[in-house]
């Protein structure tokens, strides 16, 4: 069974939960190895992220846990490095690459705030057209690894958030496939995993993880391989759904891969 878990959020950005609390929990659940990755800065838009003080600060703390539970746990520190995000990563051991933004016009505006949110602004930039906004999202998605160099890919498909039950728009459409089978095509010749997400099901959104089950298998056919994720905001979410969803990947013959020194590497 996997026990590690390298997508967590802690109070430094807009996790609920200290990074020591988290350690102690992870402790507590006989977890090998717990990785860190706050959110790093956009400058543009800082509700949600670390400022460059913070990050000063969290990778300090995470630098500390790292010694102070060194008999216990593993620790990494990373962030979740986003397409738009900037600032020094030198002291970081990975990076998790995302895309939480649609850009139009040299403004840019978040894809997971809330249904309403994106409704909003699909109807102000695409006049309601989902497929434009999709082909948008997925060009900045599929640049995502050369944009950022990041080390895992995350939640691949973001914009199907608040699309449970297809609500929204229909994700077998055939511009919404042609836009994430290019950005795939794109991303998968470099070898990263990409993440199996389990977040936005813990936070009620969905019923499954990112990506969906057609990318997963798509991905994966064409050599593609996946880290167990749980973009974990609270102690509570850790490891969240991960038994199903590993009996899930390995049944389907998924590439499984976890950080260096845990069990399997990247």
């Amino acid at each position: 069974m996997i026990r590690n878990d390298f997508h967590t959020h802690t109070t430094y950005c807009d996790g609920r939960s200290t990074a020591e609390e988290i350690v102690q929990a992870a402790v507590g659940k006989g977890m090998e190895c717990i990785g860190f990755s706050g959110h790093a800065l956009t400058s543009f838009d800082t509700e949600w992220c670390m400022s460059l003080d913070g990050m000063r600060r969290y990778v300090e703390e995470i630098q500390r846990l790292k010694e102070a539970y060194r008999d216990r746990i593993r620790i990494f520190l990373g962030a979740e490095w986003d397409y738009y995000s900037d600032g020094p990563r030198d002291s970081l051991e990975y990076t998790i690459g995302s895309v939480h933004y649609i850009e139009k016009d040299g403004v840019r505006k978040t894809v997971d705030e809330s249904p309403e949110a994106f409704a909003g602004l699909v109807k102000e930039w695409y006049d309601g057209d989902y497929y434009a906004a999709a082909e948008n999202y997925y060009a900045s998605v599929g640049d995502v690894l050369s944009k950022t160099g990041a080390d895992i890919v995350g939640h691949f498909d973001l914009i199907t958030k608040f699309n449970e039950g297809g609500r929204l728009f229909d994700e077998t459409h055939p511009r919404y496939r042609e836009a994430w089978q290019q950005a795939a095509d794109r991303l998968i010749p470099y070898g990263r995993p990409f993440e199996i997400n389990t977040g936005a099901m813990s936070r009620g959104y969905r019923s499954t993880p990112y990506p969906s089950a057609e990318i997963m298998d798509y991905i994966a056919s064409r050599g593609g391989k996946f880290i167990l994720s749980s973009d974990s905001h609270h102690t509570s979410t850790l490891l969240y759904d991960f038994p199903a969803w590993e009996k899930y990947a390995r049944e389907r013959g998924y590439a499984l891969v976890t950080m260096p020194g845990c069990l399997g590497t990247i």
